[in-house]
């Protein structure tokens, strides 16, 4: 995992059940995360103190996995994500519509029902944003290409690894653009 800006470690409630953790007010800052789900994630965080970190992270399948062994691991992370970066306000991913092939395809469709689970199971707000209204607002264009996003992202004084990176700051700083979360 690359990860910018601040390292998440540790939890705010080591130790503490979901139950036992304390009610934040609608006052409350909460964390924004925004994803672009895919065999390489890329991610980014705004915390709750206004910080904001991004990275990617690879669920490319192991050699001796199992086809949904992906999707564990994914749903482990954002486990470990949550338990770093409490309480989430939101979660915003990248709704893509028409992919490359068949395998991306799947793959997308798997990440999307894994993380929606995940957050319906957590009760933290999610919502899917085109491609085309990430990439406008980020650049100006609704086309814009790989290069442009990461330049763009640059522009923002971000080192993004990749494209899923810039990507997924493009949306952390659209979601941003809509207000508190």
């Amino acid at each position: 995992m690359r990860t910018h800006s601040l390292a998440l470690e540790g939890s705010a409630f080591p130790g503490v059940s979901q139950s036992e953790r304390p009610s934040y007010p609608d006052s409350y800052p909460r964390s924004i995360l925004a994803l672009d789900l895919g065999t390489s994630t890329g991610w980014a965080l705004r915390t709750p103190e206004g910080r904001i970190v991004s990275g990617t992270e690879s669920f490319k399948p192991g050699r001796f996995e199992g086809g949904g062994m992906r999707f564990l691991r994914f749903r482990r992370w954002l486990a470990e994500l949550k338990t770093t970066a409490e309480p989430i306000g939101a979660a915003y991913f990248e709704e893509v519509r028409r992919h490359a092939g068949v395998d991306a395809a799947h793959a997308y469709g798997g990440f999307l029902a894994t993380l929606t689970a995940w957050c319906e199971h957590h009760q933290i707000p999610y919502a899917g944003v085109p491609v085309g209204t990430i990439k406008r607002h980020a650049t100006g264009k609704g086309n814009a290409d790989k290069a442009t996003m990461i330049a763009a992202a640059q522009a923002r004084g971000f080192t993004p690894a990749d494209d899923n990176e810039a990507d997924a700051l493009a949306l952390l700083a659209w979601a941003m653009a809509q207000g508190p979360a």
